[in-house]
């Protein structure tokens, strides 16, 4: 018996479907069931709720989800050994999870949802995790799909993730996130938790998305937040040359000078040059 339904626990379930973690696909299975509870919890209220899960694996957080009251759970899992596990958890509760077999970074979870607004909430494989996270975070129109996201990640990407400007962490990942979304890093989980376990910490971070983010060109600020950042170290003036356009005027529409360095510089600095860049752009 487990501590939140009375299907088998989790270690018999991977031992019964030979679900060994495999590296190549980002596997770390989290097998305490009040762990998973406390992540499923994060997201609630869950009534009334269509929830996306990427990566389920053997099922622990769908089955705290379920249990806590989801009304449906969508889970997309790539690994076909993990298929028959998730089946049986379906029929333990029926009419409430879809299994959806396929590659996350393909599949457009929209369709199944009926136009309903949804949450995505997972413990994200380590090797995609950053990437899904941006695509989601690029979705347009805007707002998206989804009214939460409560994902896992590495402690590192989490801090990068909820970083504001003056923190070392802070870089283009936080400037996408914290215009569009409003972040929080709500607990961290040991690598002990996990089958097998990872060399890092791990983080729940809690991603709501802004109903009215400052307005620009969402091209325009990953294209001058990847040049800020990509030499983190020089100045303005110097790292925004690969822009091909004056960093002087990009800085005087920000309100900084052009001596400053990018993790000095606010959201909304980074925004205001991104309408400025657009702006130079539409002039050509």
């Amino acid at each position: 018996m487990s501590a939140i339904d009375d299907l088998p626990p989790l270690r018999e379930v991977i031992r019964q479907h030979a679900l060994s973690a495999r590296k190549s696909l980002g596997q770390n299975f989290l097998l305490d069931l009040n762990l998973t509870a406390r992540i499923a919890r994060a997201a609630a209220p869950l009534e009334d709720c269509t929830i996306v899960e990427i990566g389920p694996g053997p099922g622990g957080l769908t089955r705290a989800l379920l249990a806590l009251g989801a009304r449906r759970v969508i889970a997309i899992e790539h690994d076909e050994r993990a298929i028959p596990a998730l089946q049986e958890i379906s029929a333990h509760y029926p009419g409430r999870l879809e299994i959806v077999h396929g590659d996350a970074m393909t599949i457009d979870p929209r369709p199944l949802l009926d136009g309903q607004k949804a949450k995505i909430v997972a413990n994200l494989p380590y090797n995609i995790g950053t990437q899904l996270l941006i695509n989601w975070l690029t979705a347009e129109p805007w707002p998206p799909w989804f009214g939460m996201m409560v994902l896992m990640f590495q402690r590192e990407v989490a801090e990068r993730i909820v970083a504001r400007e003056d923190e070392e962490a802070y870089g283009r990942l936080g400037v996408l996130a914290n215009w569009r979304c409003e972040t929080k890093i709500l607990f961290d989980i040991s690598p002990s938790a996990f089958v097998p376990p990872p060399k890092v910490t791990s983080s729940v971070v809690r991603l709501i998305p802004r109903e009215q983010p400052l307005p620009c060109d969402r091209r325009m600020l990953e294209q001058v937040a990847a040049a800020a950042f990509g030499q983190r170290r020089k100045m303005l003036r110097q790292s925004l040359k690969s822009l091909a356009v004056d960093p002087a005027r990009l800085a005087a529409a920000a309100g900084v000078d052009a001596t400053r360095r990018a993790e000095t510089i606010p959201i909304a600095g980074f925004v205001a040059m991104a309408r400025e860049l657009a702006d130079i752009r539409s002039e050509g």
